[in-house]
């Protein structure tokens, strides 16, 4: 089903475009996210922080369909993303683009191959169109002309990272879901992966739905940040929020030493 077939309503930056209410999801007798609500504006970089195991890998994959939920709904442009139907479903898919934790390249595929994943899943198109479709993308974020033919094994930490967005980016999405995209990449890198996020997403209009752990990430890219813990949003806003948050864990991640010797570089 092409995307122009199914009509979604026009937005304006700073509406809500995905809005997510009452997500539960367990594995077993354990509860990891319960009643839990969150929204993602039109043109922001939201950043989902928490600590470890508070499940914002888990809210990411039950968002988009990955991961089965107990309960709980999620509306995109206003629709009910379970409910709609199948082409609806499908037109939507068109529209988000997701990059994995640790990149989640195929291996045995080339970085133009696993651009064009998305493409042949979509898109019914002639070869040479989507191999000119994925040197565009692999260009847009920055990777090499020679990286279009190499494997995943040749490349970079940074390099890979690159290659996921650019394989997220593939159909042209709205919203694009990162799942920790500066991990285990050097300080050099990460802040170059959040200056090129930032910009994209300036850019080309882009929504994007971010877990991360990273200070410098929330700083350089994020809009607007949320923070999972006890199985909900704690809080969201912007830094004043997060510092004016009366919860240990919120002062510590956001005043500890790292966030001063963050804020005094910054500052000097």
């Amino acid at each position: 089903m092409a995307r122009e077939k199914i009509s979604f309503p026009s937005v304006k930056r700073g509406d809500v475009i995905l809005r997510a209410r009452g997500i539960t999801v367990g594995f077993g007798d354990t509860l990891i996210l319960e009643d839990l609500d969150i929204d993602l504006k039109a043109g922001e970089v939201l950043g989902v922080v928490g600590a470890s195991g508070t499940g914002k890998s888990v809210l990411l994959r039950s968002i988009v369909g990955l991961l089965p939920r107990r309960s709980g709904v999620v509306t995109v442009y206003g629709m009910d993303y379970d409910s709609a139907e199948h082409a609806v479903q499908e037109a939507v898919d068109q529209r988000w683009g997701v990059l994995f934790q640790n990149g989640a390249l195929f291996s045995a595929l080339t970085v133009k191959q696993n651009v064009q994943v998305p493409m042949r899943e979509h898109l019914k198109l002639p070869q040479d169109l989507m191999d000119e479709l994925a040197r565009i993308k692999i260009e847009m974020v920055g990777l090499p002309p020679d990286a279009v033919d190499k494997f995943p094994s040749e490349l970079s930490g940074g390099m890979i990272k690159r290659a996921s967005l650019a394989r997220a980016l593939a159909l042209d999405p709205d919203i694009v879901f990162l799942d920790e995209p500066t991990s285990g990449l050097d300080p050099i890198s990460a802040a170059e992966f959040d200056e090129l996020l930032k910009k994209l997403c300036d850019t080309l209009a882009l929504s994007a739905f971010m877990v991360t752990h990273d200070l410098d990430s929330l700083y350089a890219a994020c809009d607007r940040i949320a923070v999972i813990g006890n199985k909900k949003v704690m809080v969201e806003g912007g830094l004043p929020d997060m510092l004016a948050f009366d919860d240990p864990w919120v002062q510590d991640y956001f005043k500890g030493k790292r966030a001063r010797r963050l804020n005094e570089s910054r500052e000097s």
